[in-house]
């Protein structure tokens, strides 16, 4: 599992990592490839890593999607991750799974954290859901199989309040604003651009949200052609609260890392108060 191409270490607080994949529709691939990045991550001192979207399931169809679906209770997906942060002793944020609703024609695009001790600790559920024609081989209708979630979620971590965010969550800054009322300090981005959207519009919207926010983000993301036919555009990204990218992943399946300074946080709100000058 290669390294970022592009990461800045020193300085105090947590060595973070945004684990980049290529997943498909094998699920027992995947895992061990989620375990792969994981392991890497732990190996260069990653405290807290962060799966991609789909990380365990890039679905070809309704049906396989539907399959695999597991219960809030768990399953075989989340007791993979759980026991890895356990082994690990990693916090993870677990990228998406899909997790039954009421409808049994859809799931939950859930985003599940688990702690260091394997405890899971924090779900969120996907709140904008991608809807768009782009042009010819482009369009998406995620309503047609996932159900929208309706809560805001963050969650306290050793190195300050981690918020979470899904993909196409990121063209919505006024989600970001809630997470920042709730004191987030780290935004995760889990995440599976197109490649025309990924690269007109990625680095710039993660940055735009750190900047905003005077906030670390840890977006990783999916890379690569996949089973069912799309193509992801990569660039994994850890973004610091000034808007520099600490650590990048460009292409293919690997991690970014770079250390989260808490105190770096605090320093950028305290220099530059644009939060708290906020009249709207």
């Amino acid at each position: 599992m290669e390294q970022t191409e592009r990461s800045r270490e020193g300085g105090q607080g947590l060595t973070a990592a945004a684990v980049q994949m290529s997943s498909g529709r094998d699920v027992g691939a995947n895992l061990a490839a989620a375990e792969a990045g994981l392991r890497a991550a732990h190996a260069s001192g990653t405290r807290l890593a962060v799966l991609p979207e789909n990380f365990a399931l890039m679905a070809d169809s309704p049906e396989s999607r539907l399959r695999h679906a597991e219960g809030d209770e768990g399953g075989p997906i989340q007791d993979a991750i759980a026991r890895l942060s356990r082994t690990l002793s990693m916090w993870v944020v677990a990228g998406t799974i899909a997790l039954r609703s009421c409808d049994p024609a859809r799931v939950r695009s859930a985003c599940l954290v688990f702690n260091d001790r394997g405890e899971r600790v924090a779900r969120y559920d996907k709140i904008h859901l991608f809807d768009v024609d782009l042009g010819p081989g482009e369009r998406y209708a995620e309503s047609d199989a996932f159900e929208a979630g309706d809560a805001v979620v963050s969650v306290a971590t050793p190195w300050g309040r981690l918020g979470l965010a899904i993909c196409y969550d990121l063209r919505f800054p006024e989600l970001f604003r809630a997470l920042l009322d709730a004191g987030v300090e780290i935004v995760a981005l889990p995440a599976a651009f197109t490649v025309p959207t990924g690269a007109a519009h990625w680095e710039v919207l993660v940055r735009a949200r750190a900047i905003e926010n005077s906030c670390y983000i840890v977006a990783s993301a999916q890379s690569g052609q996949h089973d069912n036919g799309r193509a992801t555009y990569g660039h994994s990204l850890i973004v610091d609260p000034w808007g520099t990218i600490q650590a990048e992943r460009p292409e293919g399946p690997g991690i970014a890392t770079a250390r989260i300074d808490p105190a770096a946080v605090a320093a950028v709100r305290r220099r530059l108060p644009s939060v708290m000058h906020r009249r709207l």
